[in-house]
């Protein structure tokens, strides 16, 4: 059987140790295409040029071309597309990325057929002092109407945040709707969109309670879930702890996410390709609230998906790329629970004091059963600030993943883990309580 070859936009090393493992990769060759430097940093990005470059790539490719995907956000999310068009190749349409990207354009579409939303109101920019949206309350959310990695997004409590952050937005907002004008040039827009374009704001109703993420895929506009998992924060923060999967909730508030999903990539009409939902549930008023659609892979919970189910998610992207139907396993992996945990310190800045070396991993997870992996972020002697793409109140150590037989067994493992692994970053905690103490993470 000729091997198919796989294209693979902004390709990083950890992704394609995952694409290596899988069972089907013997039958495939895994090509990067587009260096990931060069795509994220949209400040500096030439997007006609990178797809130009990837286009040229391809046609001089001296072989067959069987599939392009990718796992980033924008603008990799909207290469993929125009090449699978420009190459006849399956995967998602651009038009349909667009409509679920586009943050406006998409509630738009899911008001159409779930109420499982939260209140939502345009705020443009080109007005001086916009008026406070109506129907949103404070506290609300103020973001872009098409962002990355929550760049721009504020919690806004009182109408002096309101207009601060107004400002803030239209100050930096050209980075994100420059280059994804050009992608909306690509795509007919309604009037509605065409108005506004990239260049808008959107003002949301605060979510609260517990947040999930329902992956699943769509082969020919039909949508299949595949798995849903828990986001976990740390206590009275909103950074993450880790993620969990199977995620544990009530079978009707996962139904009802479900449905959810399935009825907006119905609407949405993403053609072939996949993507994950993030939804907040309050178990007190039993809501279920849609924050956000991604019409693309979630590579980072790849290995959570191959200790619960037997093969990472990237099984799903890579099937639906060649056109298969992905039949993604259902529990046959080793563990009935797993997590990916982000061991994170919060402080403004540390010198790194105590951090594992490679034999140190190695022992730990000789020693402490359902350690998965350990990936170190860092090493004695360096300082946090060094670390890039961090978010703006912690910094991550390590990431962890861990598989159990059920939660508690999960947390257990990963508390006997930070233990044994012993990190200390020497400086002061972020927050009130200021004094200098070492954070021992």
């Amino acid at each position: 059987m000729p091997s198919a070859n796989v294209f693979v936009v902004g390709l990083d090393e950890g992704n394609l140790r995952t694409l290596e493992s899988l069972p089907q990769a013997s039958e495939m060759h895994f090509h990067p295409l587009l260096h990931r430097d060069d795509l994220l940093n949209l400040e500096d990005l030439d997007l006609p040029a990178r797809i130009a470059e990837a286009e040229r790539i391809l046609e001089d490719f001296d072989g067959s071309v069987d599939a392009v995907v990718g796992y980033w956000d924008f603008p990799v999310s909207s290469i993929v597309p125009i090449l699978c068009q420009r190459f006849d190749l399956v995967g998602p349409g651009l038009d349909g990325v667009v409509r679920a990207e586009h943050k406006y354009w998409s509630r738009l579409e899911q008001a159409e057929v779930i109420d499982d939303y939260p209140a939502f109101a345009l705020v443009p920019l080109d007005d001086e002092s916009p008026e406070l949206p109506e129907g949103v309350p404070f506290p609300m959310w103020l973001k872009p109407v098409k962002g990355v990695s929550s760049q721009l997004a504020f919690r806004v409590d009182d109408e002096e945040g309101f207009r601060r952050a107004v400002r803030e937005i239209r100050e930096g907002i050209d980075a994100f709707s420059d280059p994804f004008d050009v992608i909306l040039d690509r795509v007919e827009l309604p009037p509605e969109i065409e108005a506004v374009r990239g260049r808008a704001a959107l003002a949301e109703e605060t979510a609260t309670g517990r947040q999930f993420t329902v992956e699943g895929y769509c082969l020919d506009d039909v949508p299949q879930v595949y798995g849903v998992v828990e986001t976990v924060l740390y206590p009275d923060r909103s950074s993450f702890h880790h993620y969990e999967y199977p995620a544990q909730l009530p079978q009707e508030a996962h139904d009802r996410m479900v449905r959810a999903s399935e009825r907006v990539m119905r609407r949405l009409r993403l053609g072939s390709g996949t993507f994950n939902i993030e939804y907040f549930w309050d178990e007190e008023s039993d809501r279920v609230l849609l924050l956000e659609v991604n019409a693309r892979h979630s590579q980072a919970h790849a290995e959570i998906f191959r200790a619960v189910d037997g093969v990472p998610n990237h099984h799903v992207m890579i099937e639906i790329g060649l056109g298969r139907d992905p039949q993604m396993p259902h529990r046959q992996g080793e563990y009935a629970v797993a997590g990916k945990f982000f061991l994170r310190a919060f402080v403004d800045d540390a010198v790194v004091t105590g951090a594992p070396n490679a034999d140190d991993v190695a022992r730990v997870q000789r020693e402490i059963a359902g350690v998965v992996s350990i990936a170190s972020e860092v090493t004695p002697g360096m300082r946090l600030s060094e670390l890039e793409h961090q978010d703006p109140y912690s910094y991550v150590l390590a990431d962890i993943v861990i598989g159990a037989d059920d939660a508690d067994q999960l947390l257990a493992r990963y508390e006997a883990c930070i233990d044994a692994l012993g990190y200390v970053a020497e400086a002061s905690p972020l927050g009130e309580s200021g004094g200098e103490e070492d954070d021992r993470a």
